[in-house]
């Protein structure tokens, strides 16, 4: 029986190395990362071939003949691509169209919203979906949960700093609101069966593992850590304020990192937080299909569990590479322009540009 061939467009980011290692645990899959000429020696890419993954050197922005020969023979493009690459996907998608590619997965991976001025970020995709569609290329949007990494709260002992990103100690709303959440580990787990499931094919798929409030994450890390958890709520209307501000000051055009990513965190905030959009009941009023419909048999990893492994201290970070400061991560000092995880989850640096970094 022959192999099932995935490339992967963003194998080095946090979500392309989840899906990688998916992959790389089921024998029916030979992986491919595509890669710009100038990164192939880079440490992170390097490790990536010691596990088997085979590297195709071929730039986003070349010419359409080079992407054409870059996805020659392969099956399924899967793309991880970081927020200011979300167009590059489009020449991607007319190469894969002329190379045959029997599946095209769109760089999705985020939390359920609608389409039309709710999240530039999620409209920015749509716009790939529609040109996807228009070119009649098989495909597979798959959006996930705000992942576990991200949802817990800073500990005042601050025994949990060596894992997280951000303080993440702001509550939206009354935090009543559920959503949907998902290990980032899991992801590729998700991905490895959809990709080879033909119910899955021009479909939607929401991979969540379970829901949550914000109440509810900050009473169970409670309970493990045996430490109190000061709330900081953040009332309905800052949000629309904070929304409304990063709006005008990201009129600006091209892509500016300093000011979208406020702008990304912020309609996040009003989208989960406030209109209660990242849920499996508005998922499927959409038109997607849920992780727990297609695979009742898939086991995620639990929440209490990997809090758990947190609080002991032995789960592993993310976005450690583009980390500046060691002593600022510790302290988390807080300031309006960079309230929750601006600058630390999107900031474009020569690692994470060269590597096509996910989101």
């Amino acid at each position: 029986m022959s192999r099932t061939r995935v490339l992967l467009v963003g194998a080095a980011g946090e979500t392309g190395g989840s899906i990688a290692n998916g992959l790389l645990e089921n024998p029916i899959f030979e992986v491919y990362a595509l890669v710009r000429p100038r990164s192939v020696q880079k440490p992170a890419i390097q490790r990536l071939q010691e596990r088997g993954v085979h590297v195709r050197r071929c730039d986003l922005r070349g010419s359409e003949e080079s992407l054409v020969d870059a996805l020659t023979e392969i099956d399924v493009v899967v793309s991880c691509v970081g927020p200011a690459e979300q167009q590059d996907q489009i020449p991607l998608a007319r190469a894969a169209k002329k190379a045959g590619v029997k599946r095209f997965v769109p760089c999705g991976f985020i939390t359920i919203a609608p389409p039309g001025g709710i999240m530039w970020l999620r409209d920015e995709k749509e716009t790939v979906y529609n040109h996807i569609k228009q070119l009649a290329l098989p495909y597979t949007i798959v959006d996930v949960g705000w992942w576990y990494q991200l949802s817990y709260p800073r500990l005042e002992s601050g025994r949990v700093d060596y894992a997280m990103t951000t303080a993440n100690n702001e509550i939206v709303g009354d935090g009543n609101t559920p959503t949907a959440i998902t290990d980032l580990r899991d992801i590729g787990r998700y991905i490895a069966r959809i990709v080879i499931d033909n119910r899955t094919l021009n479909k939607m798929v929401f991979a969540y593992n379970t829901v949550l409030t914000q109440n509810e994450i900050y009473h169970l890390l409670e309970e493990i850590s045996e430490e109190k958890i000061q709330r900081n709520y953040i009332p309905e209307e800052t949000v629309y304020t904070r929304v409304l501000a990063a709006r005008q000051a990201s009129e600006t055009y091209p892509f500016d990192p300093v000011k979208f990513i406020p702008r990304y965190l912020a309609e996040y905030q009003l989208s989960w937080g406030i209109r209660g959009d990242n849920n499996p009941e508005f998922a499927k009023y959409l038109g997607y299909i849920t992780s727990k419909e297609l695979y009742p048999d898939f086991k995620p990893t639990d929440f209490k569990d990997y809090l758990e492994t947190v609080v002991r201290g032995t789960a592993k970070g993310i976005y450690t590479d583009r980390i500046i400061s060691r002593a600022h991560q510790r302290s988390f000092p807080r300031t309006e322009s960079s309230d929750s995880l601006y600058t630390r989850i999107f900031p474009r640096t020569e690692s994470s540009d060269s590597l096509y970094m996910s989101r």
